[in-house]
């Protein structure tokens, strides 16, 4: 090999090797599945900006009651001054038309405003606050929301891969029970029937792993939209369902119900505090308001600019807002924010009796999916002796074909029934802690 050519080998390698590093598989659990979306996702990112804008709001409405300064400056030229008509009686003779300005004027003022007391600003600085804490409980209940949203699509996947290794080890045993059949068939000691049938079922467990692996590759593509990473990522479902099933907290099952662990419920009474805020601030709009102002301003006036003079004004003073009368404007809106917080309060009344309900749904759901586990277990060990006790039979000479086969599908419908008897307890179990907020 000449230099160009390990020149054209080297720069083909380094090209590809940032496509091979990127295709590298991820090892995904549940958990760290759960993390991923909690940094990609959209909405819990948009959650987060939330809970930003609401601390915005707080500097903003802390501004409002801070003293306002301002600054400000004018010239002003006249090509033609303004002449006044004095009367003979001012002028001591004829009618005179006077001026009573120059041709420049400059000014230049500097003017403070300061809040002293307004009942409404204290409680806008209170709701502001307490809108910051609302934010971030959207967010924790976001984050519930999307953490649920990734089980979901995680479980399912997981069940998937767990039947795709069983149809595997499923597949590699039939197969050499095939080969071992086909090969005493060419002896003379087998009938082709008996190799059909072994045939016909591999290729039924070939055609089932291609439709699974299918479903597999379906659903791997909505959990990366749910987890919003790129359509091109590897990823590689490792956890194990009976490795979730090990860390189930079996005091769930008699635990107290807290609602006040549902982030629903922590939400409402936010809402709550809101609408109380809401009613206290528009009644402090009947209290008077009281506002402090001063300012100074240097004002020059003249025809030329050397000629002229300087005149400073100065100033303080107080204003007073005193509502009388808005025709009832006020108390109909006192009134809407009494009936929202109404609104709010049955809301929170039909969360809490859904939660209870939801807790005692789920409890029975998960007492259901351990005695059918258990029953499952039983039959597949049942199912297992069968498909031992059929196969040695044949072997020897004492069974049929048929006999084998159908033990066969038996103890494949059992190792299904039981992974599906599994995954419905573990999500069964998820439920209830995500009904009692423990998750």
């Amino acid at each position: 090999m000449n230099h160009r050519q390990c020149l054209l080998l080297f720069g083909s390698w380094m090209l590809f090797f940032p496509m091979l590093v990127w295709s590298q598989p991820t090892d995904l659990t549940l958990e760290a599945a759960i993390q991923m979306a909690m940094t990609h996702n959209p909405e819990v990112q948009d959650a987060r900006l939330k809970v930003l804008d609401a601390e915005a709001r707080i500097l903003e409405s802390k501004s409002t009651g801070l003293p306002q300064v301002s600054a400000s400056g004018s010239y002003q030229r006249y090509f033609k001054v303004p002449l006044v008509p004095l009367p003979a009686e001012f002028t001591g003779g004829e009618p005179q038309n006077v001026s009573f300005v120059l041709k420049n004027n400059l000014t230049g003022a500097v003017n403070v405003d300061a809040m002293v007391f307004d009942a409404a600003y204290l409680v806008a600085l209170k709701a502001s606050r307490a809108a910051r804490e609302y934010a971030q409980l959207a967010l924790a209940d976001r984050q519930r929301q999307v953490r649920q949203s990734v089980r979901d699509v995680y479980l399912p996947l997981l069940f998937i891969s767990e039947n795709l290794v069983q149809l595997d080890k499923n597949i590699a045993n039939l197969s050499d029970l095939y080969e071992e059949t086909k090969a005493v068939y060419q002896a003379g000691f087998a009938e082709q029937l008996d190799v059909d049938r072994l045939e016909l079922s591999l290729a039924n467990l070939n055609t089932e792993r291609s439709s699974l692996a299918r479903q597999y590759e379906n659903a791997l593509n909505v959990l990366r939209f749910t987890l919003n990473t790129p359509s091109s990522d590897s990823l590689v479902i490792v956890d194990d369902m009976e490795a979730l099933l090990a860390v189930t907290n079996e005091e769930m099952l008699m635990a107290q119900v807290d609602v006040s662990k549902r982030s629903e419920t922590v939400l409402l009474d936010q809402a709550l505090l809101l609408s109380d805020y809401n009613i206290t601030a528009i009644r402090s709009r009947y209290l008077p308001s009281l506002r402090a102002f001063a300012g100074y301003q240097y004002q020059y006036q003249g025809n030329d600019f050397t000629n002229g003079f300087w005149a400073p004004t100065g100033f303080v003073g107080v204003s007073i807002n005193l509502p009388i009368y808005d025709g009832g404007f006020k108390r109909s809106q006192v009134d809407r924010a009494r009936i929202s917080r109404d609104q709010v309060q049955l809301q929170r009344q039909t969360i809490e009796r859904l939660i209870h309900l939801e807790v005692a749904n789920a409890r029975a759901t998960v007492q259901n999916a351990k005695d059918r586990m258990a029953e499952r277990e039983r039959y597949l060990q049942l199912a297992n002796r069968i498909f031992e006790t059929t196969q040695i039979k044949y072997r020897e000479g004492v069974g049929s074909s048929l006999e084998v086969n159908q033990a066969e599908q038996a103890l494949y419908t059992a190792q299904s029934n039981l992974m599906q008897a599994r995954y419905d307890l573990l999500k069964a179990q998820i439920d209830l802690a995500e009904a009692l907020g423990l998750n």
